[in-house]
Order: structure tokens, then sequence, then C-alpha cells
């Protein structure tokens, strides 16, 4: 998404359009062209949970889960396309992102529920599911609670081995006190000191653009977002490691050399918990999805084949 703001930031000098809105548009359409459709799940929390579904319906299927800061659209644009070819492509917007929400209580669980009702209304009788970040997490849970889960790629998420020594040396890091603060800005300002933490070469634009942004993908639902990072710690508490050993479907994951959220060596060390194999991509950052979607594609190619 970032690439294609710096192109639409030309436009919107000519035309006084929202660069953000412009970018939105134009994928949206470019997917529907693609044949992928939107859809709305009602959930049985009282609420709706927003998904595209595209693809080879007859093939395996893939279920892509973003993280903080954006949608489901936002974050797997380019591999939804590529990956279309030859999957059965469904991307949701988690809840409270995008246009999905739940009156359920804002935690892991309540994620990991909508996306088991998703796979239920779906028939789906196996599935993939590739997560980053926060939707690694949820991809954790799903490999613990979900029996139609075959193959779960992790991208830059470390599940159960992240404890509150490393939360909190990861706000430092980021110059704040909590971890919510991170992740869920309050300002235009905040936007851009995350995204530039978190993209390999961020590229330029005008600061008005940062508003354009938070007011897009970080303005709503605040209280919940801080509330799924913050019920984390009392998530991973309650699981006892010593009945996940040897008991969770394949897994890989994907970690980049210089990821100041989730640093490589508690990829490493999730890798060995979950026996499995860890692929780092060089000097790449946080956001792999975007940053290299057809190297990941072929990944994930490579690792469900």
């Amino acid at each position: 998404m970032i690439r294609l703001l710096v192109i639409s930031i030309f436009i919107f000098f000519l035309g006084g359009c929202s660069a953000v809105s412009m970018v939105d548009n134009y994928q949206q359409s470019q997917l529907k062209k693609a044949g992928f459709e939107p859809h709305q799940l009602s959930l049985e929390s009282e609420g709706e949970l927003h998904y595209w579904q595209g693809g080879n319906k007859s093939a395996s299927a893939v279920i892509l889960l973003h993280g903080f800061g954006g949608t489901g659209m936002t974050s797997w644009y380019e591999m939804m396309q590529d990956l279309a070819s030859d999957y059965h492509v469904i991307v949701p917007d988690l809840l409270w992102f995008g246009a999905s929400f739940s009156n359920a209580p804002a935690n892991l669980s309540s994620e990991t529920q909508s996306i088991q009702q998703l796979i239920e209304v779906l028939a789906l009788d196996s599935v993939n599911v590739v997560g980053i970040s926060y939707g690694g997490f949820i991809t954790f849970d799903l490999m613990i609670n979900e029996p139609k889960v075959n193959k779960a790629i992790i991208l830059a998420s470390p599940g159960i081995v992240f404890g509150d020594e490393d939360m909190n040396a990861m706000s430092q890091r980021f110059g704040q006190s909590v971890p919510e603060a991170v992740f869920v800005p309050e300002n235009k300002e905040g936007v851009r000191h995350l995204l530039e933490h978190t993209f390999v070469n961020h590229p330029w634009y005008p600061s008005f653009i940062d508003e354009q942004i938070y007011q897009a993908y970080f303005a709503d639902f605040h209280e919940q977002k801080k509330s799924l990072i913050t019920t984390l710690p009392a998530y991973r508490d309650q699981l006892n490691p010593a009945d996940l050993k040897g008991k969770l479907p394949p897994s890989l994951l994907i970690w980049g050399e210089n990821d100041s959220v989730f640093p490589l060596e508690k990829g490493i060390e999730f890798s060995e918990f979950l026996n499995a194999p860890i692929i780092v991509i060089p000097e790449a950052s946080h956001g792999l999805s975007n940053d290299f979607p057809e190297s990941i594609s072929q990944m994930i190619r490579d690792f469900i084949q």
C-alpha cells in the first residue's frame, strides 16, 4: 500500500482527492477484476466479519490473516492475486479492523472464533493458514484449537515464547512505556513512527498523508485494539507448553533479519519450540507481506505443496 500511496500523492495534488481513498478504491477494483468478491459474514457474537474470496475454489484453501495497521486487503493485496492462480484464497479483516466488528470481548479467542465460524460457513474440509504479526498469534491459536488446519505459515510472530520482558523491551525500542502504544497510535505522528520502524526503506511522502492513514486505519475501535494487545499475556499464560509439543500441525516460520518488533532470536526460539523450519529474509524488517510479496508467495507454495 505504501508504494501505491507515493504514486497517488501526485494525483492527489491534481484532483484534490484523498490519496488513501484512491489507493483503497484502486485495489478493490483490481481485486474484483481478478475475480475476488467481498463478503460480510454475520457472526454469532452479534458482529460482522468482512472478507474477500477468490482464486480457484476447487483447490486447497488458504486463509491470510493480517496484523495491526491495516486490513486484509492492504496487507495481502499483491499476494492475493499471486496465490489466486493456485489456491482458494480467503482474506478477512480481523475484528475491529476494516469493516469487521463484534460485541464479543476484544481478545485473541474472539478473533479465533470468528475465523472458525468462517471456516464452518464456507464448508472447508481443510485449510492452510498464513498469519503475520498479530495474525500470526491467531494462526498459532488456530493450530491449537481448529482441527481443520492442514499447514500453517507464521510471519514475524513469536506465539508462546514472547514474555513480559520481551514486550517491555519492544516498547522501549519504540520509545513507548506500554506495548499497546506502539501498535495503536493516537495521532498521525504515531503512525509515521510505527511505519518507519516496520517497513524496509519507508518512502518519503508529505506529512498530511499520515493523518489520512490514521483516520482510515487507526482512528476507529481504539479501546478494542488496545485490548487485543493487553490481553495477550493472559492468553499466553493459560497455555501449557508441554501439552502442545509435538501435537500441532506442520508449520513454517518466515522472519526478517532486522525485525525491530519481534527480533529474529525470538523467531529462532519459536521455531525450536514448534520444531519448524524458519526462513530468514536478509535485511528485512517486520512488514514482510508488503515488502516481499513475490518471495513469500513462493515460500507459501513450496511449503504447502
